[in-house]
């Protein structure tokens, strides 16, 4: 039997699979049942499509963002708490993902978190009162807060020989529909009228689509989950909680809210940084555009080369460094070089795959994984909170960027050395023997 178990390892685990075992029936029978012919490739087209719509709600509304708030007279208070919502969403229903896993299986979750993006997005832009807006757009966040979390899961359980390459995959598709949402937004509207509302619907199209192969998905799951039958509670389960005594969870948590911080800052800040320096507003985005899109080709092979390393230590160090880099010529001649900053900045941005494909490699099975991945990304979104916010207040009282940059940098020196330690070639379960 375990020679039969080490061999299902070279194709995805079935769908009903019990924590920790690549194609356990639950059932102990012994026999290795094959899953159906089209789930490996159904699987894939929902993974990708599911991370192409973890981004474009938040990057469609900041494109959108004035007009927004003109249409439905947000106070500045509830603009702000709007910009806030993405990582305290991220935060509170992303840690609910472990116990919804364990209740309805992680496929059946990852659907019904993508019904949630459909309905918000389809729902919001006909919202006549802030109140209501914010309400939907928190149901679309929490949708992507479950999906971000389990995706991981997803991958381990079902493609457990090929972590690094399928986190490259959804990586990548996570930056390609990151970007998309934020270039194409604005001329979308346009061509479609100019109706802002018109322009945030657009992308519920892309969140139904997604919703379409994890049905088929979850059914499949639920008939594996059935026939084997209820399953008894192990050790693991039991032990869930007990990930917080992981140096390496913790470490990667930290490592999580800070590479999270600094590409919020980025996000929100790059383009003033280069207005403020000279360059005009147009080519400012189109900057910003670059350094998003630097996350598109890196996002898939940045993870293929970890999965491939026992110790990823060295990729963390070396993105650091991209990054140390580019803030020191944002610091000395912001315009002169500013496409190089860009591109630097975005190299180091890249840090969000290698995480993600660090807590897949850092559990042994997909029980440790959506535990570990739920506590460090909602540990990590709640770090990543307040510097945004920081980085304005510093801005705003010093009347420049001086502060603001050296705070940006000195943030990396702490990323790095948190990046060294999570990746070191240990395992959250050996470290809370909490047993395979």
């Amino acid at each position: 039997m375990h020679d039969e178990e080490i061999q299902t390892l070279n194709r995805p685990a079935l769908p009903g699979a019990a924590p920790g075992s690549a194609t356990g029936t639950g059932t102990g029978s012994g026999a290795a049942a094959q899953p159906p012919a089209w789930l490996g490739p159904v699987l894939i087209v929902g993974i990708v499509l599911a991370a192409l719509n973890l981004r474009p709600a938040i990057t469609s509304l900041g494109a959108l963002f004035e007009e927004a708030r003109t249409g439905l007279h947000m106070s500045g208070t509830v603009a702000g708490l709007i910009t806030s919502v993405p990582a305290l969403c991220f935060a509170v229903f992303g840690i609910t993902a472990p116990r919804l896993s364990r209740r309805f299986g992680p496929a059946a979750v990852v659907c019904a978190g993508m019904g949630m993006v459909a309905t918000g997005l389809l729902i919001r832009p006909f919202m006549s009162n802030s109140a209501g807006f914010l309400a939907f757009s928190a149901l679309t966040l929490a949708g992507i807060a479950l999906t971000n979390v389990l995706l991981p899961v997803i991958v381990k359980r079902w493609f457990p020989d090929r972590v690094g390459t399928m986190t490259g995959l959804y990586s990548m598709a996570l930056a390609a529909g990151t970007s998309l949402a934020a270039a194409a937004t604005v001329p979308i509207t346009g061509a479609l009228g100019g109706n802002w509302r018109t322009g945030l619907l657009v992308w519920a199209g892309l969140a139904v689509a997604a919703v379409l192969p994890w049905l088929p998905i979850a059914r499949a799951a639920r008939r594996e989950r059935a026939a084997a039958g209820p399953a008894s509670p192990g050790r693991g389960d039991a032990t869930g909680p007990r990930v917080v005594r992981s140096r390496t969870a913790w470490a990667l948590a930290c490592y999580f809210g800070l590479q999270a911080t600094g590409a919020y800052i980025t996000m929100g800040w790059l383009p003033q940084i280069f207005r403020d320096a000279g360059v005009s507003a147009g080519t400012a985005g189109v900057l910003l555009a670059v350094t998003m899109v630097m996350g598109v080709p890196l996002a898939f092979v940045i993870p293929g080369l970890a999965g491939r390393m026992r110790n990823q230590g060295p990729i963390a160090v070396t993105l650091g460094l991209f990054g140390l880099a580019g803030y020191l010529g944002l610091y000395l001649a912001p315009a002169a070089g500013a496409w190089a900053w860009a591109l630097l900045l975005g190299i180091s941005n890249c840090a969000f795959p290698l995480v993600i494909t660090m807590i897949g490699l850092r559990a042994k099975s997909p029980a440790g994984v959506v535990r570990l991945s739920a506590f460090a990304q909602s540990t990590g979104y709640l770090i990543s909170i307040p510097g945004p916010l920081l980085i304005g207040t510093l801005y705003q009282h010093s009347g420049g960027w001086d502060l603001p940059l050296a705070l940006m940098a000195g943030l990396l020196m702490p990323q790095i050395a948190l990046g060294v330690l999570a990746g070191r070639d240990r395992t959250i379960e050996d470290e809370c023997r909490m047993g395979d």
